[in-house]
């Protein structure tokens, strides 16, 4: 296969999908100019968007090998080419909807496919884990570009004005020149075939098996964990910044731009750093920063007075100083996930991945809704300080995961992707 050129198609499929995914706040803000709709009723789009996700995956992961990872995500990029297409020519709320729902669907059947064919082209596991770095950052920069991609089409001086849809015209052209890209690059599947006298039945069963088994289940609270910690910083730092550091609203969305970015340089810095070093180390070094920068950053937002002249060059350094948290978070997330795919045959990374992005949006929800509690009930500074807790419950879940990895021994999804000199460093 040609790996290089698979892996800038599977770059760019996460990079059309991170700004797809991540213009939700955008588009709520816009539809209630545009349509009138209420803020109760518009926020509707976020579960648009996420529970898609959540349901597909659990039905169809399992399946997906049969169906063929290539055709998969040219499935997922048809789907969401007509989607932003719709936006323009049919406006309204009713279309947002089925956009995020689309692109719910979409993601769902294209994340799963992705990461199955990273173990395709993986030469190694620390190789496999650089590429999951490298393309978890580049959905990071996805996100960053949705901000600036989004306002370049937004009519500051008529907030009535349906210009930002013309973004959409954009979009179907990205994701329809990703689909011919795809279309013409040929795929070999064949290591991840699943046994020809397996029922799809027995397939799903399989994927639900796969849960119970120890390293799974320790896998699977880990990552669950790390996105409750995530999520946590990612939707609430705007208002910490607003309601604790004094910052005015729009400058609190500008500042949280620090933290994406961070997430984004961490990845694909780990990208570099995780195809030399083994990934046990660099992950507690991580948790310890994460920790580190929560004890130093947040006592320094005790005190902080309103300033109706705040500029950039006159905000709290706690405001530029805790969103470095997500330089140690980046590496986490992706990290751990090529640890766990790549100590798993081919046929199981689809199931595997299924797995992943259920327990992944549960976390994302829980760790949202737990903050939100602690941050109205208490305190901001209580919310972001109660992040230690799931950090040092991650410091200690890496290192059973860590054992179950190499109790597993070199199972992994084909002969070169078993990397004898990270395992001896084990």
């Amino acid at each position: 296969m040609q790996r290089r050129r698979i892996l800038f198609i599977l770059f760019l499929i996460y990079f059309v999908f991170a700004i797809l995914l991540n213009s939700v706040g955008t588009v709520i803000l816009q539809v209630i100019a545009n349509y009138g709709v209420g803020k109760s009723a518009a926020s509707v789009l976020e579960g648009f968007k996420d529970l898609p996700i959540a349901i597909v995956s659990f039905l169809v992961a399992s399946f997906l090998p049969r169906l063929g990872y290539k055709r998969a995500m040219l499935t997922g990029l048809a789907i969401v080419t007509a989607a932003c297409l719709a936006m323009p020519l049919v406006p309204g709320f009713a279309t947002a909807k089925l956009l995020f729902l689309s692109v719910g669907v979409a993601f769902a059947l294209t994340k799963v496919s992705v990461y199955s064919t990273l173990g395709l082209i993986a030469t190694s596991r620390r190789h496999h884990a650089g590429m999951m770095n490298t393309l978890e950052g580049f959905f990071m920069v996805g996100v960053l570009c949705a901000y600036w991609v989004f306002s370049f089409f937004i009519d500051s001086a008529n907030p009535a004005s349906q210009s930002w849809l013309n973004v959409y015209w954009l979009l179907a052209a990205l994701c329809a020149l990703t689909f011919v890209l795809l279309l013409a690059t040929p795929f070999d599947e064949r290591l991840a075939a699943l046994p020809a006298e397996r029922t799809p039945a027995q397939d799903f069963a399989a994927m639900l098996r796969l849960f119970f088994k120890p390293l799974v289940c320790i896998f699977v609270v880990t990552a669950f964990l790390y996105v409750l910690i995530e999520q946590s910083v990612g939707t609430w730092l705007p208002t910490f910044n607003n309601e604790i550091l004094m910052l005015p609203a729009a400058m609190s969305v500008q500042v949280t731009s620090i933290f994406a970015a961070c997430l984004a340089i961490g990845r694909l810095s780990a990208g570099v750093i995780l195809r030399r070093l083994h990934w046990y180390p660099v992950m507690n070094v991580c948790l310890l920063g994460m920790g580190a920068v929560v004890l130093v950053a947040l006592p320094l937002t005790h005190g902080v007075t309103a300033d109706a002249g705040v500029t950039w060059l006159t905000a709290p350094p706690a405001a530029f100083l805790f969103p470095l948290i997500g330089l140690f978070m980046a590496p986490i997330y992706p990290g751990i996930n090529s640890v766990m795919l790549s100590s798993l045959p081919q046929h199981q990374h689809s199931a595997m991945t299924g797995l992943l992005v259920i327990f992944s949006a549960l976390g994302g929800t829980t760790g949202s809704l737990i903050t939100g509690y602690v941050f109205g009930a208490f305190s901001g500074h209580t919310a972001f300080y109660l992040t230690l807790v799931p950090i040092a419950v991650v410091l200690v879940m890496l290192y059973f995961f860590r054992r179950a990895v190499d109790g597993a021994g070199d199972a992994a999804t084909s002969p070169p992707a078993v990397d004898t000199d990270a395992n001896r460093a084990a």
